[in-house]
């Protein structure tokens, strides 16, 4: 399994040496995930932060009725984790599944301390990281308050372009906070008034 698309990624952020490099690959664990297997569930204690190679991952949580609710996506590029539980080290809500057989990097939270004392400016790296986690977090709370079904949708286009044609409806319409057949009847509507507006009818 090739680091080359981690470093790529930590190299947007920060800038390593070839020794920088070599130490923290040598912190990370390559593992791989079959379709529909977890890798964190509810309950138990995040102990890795998680960069996707290949494949995708999703992050969700159930509520008492047994619905799942999808929290966020990682799809190749992307890193995932249970940031309250990561932190804390509690035992956290968030469940983490591959939703086809994935590749991943796991960078554990004891090898993340070594790294801010052997490459300093990794502690840059993960308080963007971290950051840029925050906000997308407040940004999908208020939009699930504040917005339609559409625009919730159309921000879910924005921030997972290449994931539109991927993933299976119900995962999307979770997603967005809606139910499977909504999304469909939604998707059609929008459909047919692209369709009309192309044609210059409206």
């Amino acid at each position: 399994m090739s680091n080359n698309l981690i470093i790529e990624s930590v190299e947007r952020y920060i800038q390593l040496n070839a020794e920088d490099k070599r130490y923290f690959s040598g912190l990370l664990q390559p593992k791989t995930f079959k379709k529909r297997q977890f890798i964190l569930a509810e309950g138990q204690v995040c102990k890795n932060s998680i960069f996707v190679i290949s494949g995708c991952l999703r992050g969700f949580t159930v509520d008492e009725n047994g619905f799942e609710h999808v929290l966020s996506f990682a799809p190749a590029g992307w890193w995932m984790a249970d940031m309250y539980s990561l932190i804390t080290q509690k035992p956290g809500n968030l469940n983490i599944e591959a939703l086809e057989d994935t590749e991943v990097l796991l960078l554990s939270k004891a090898g993340q301390e070594k790294l801010y004392t052997a490459v300093q400016q990794f502690e840059r790296f993960f308080r963007i990281i971290t950051e840029k986690s925050l906000v997308a977090y407040q940004q999908r709370i208020i939009e699930n308050l504040s917005l339609t079904a559409e625009e919730r949708y159309h921000n879910f286009c924005k921030r997972y372009p290449t994931l539109i044609n991927y993933l299976p409806k119900k995962q999307i319409a979770s997603y967005i906070g809606v139910t499977a057949e909504f999304f469909s009847r939604m998707q059609h509507r929008l459909a047919k008034t692209s369709s009309a507006a192309a044609q210059g009818r409206f």
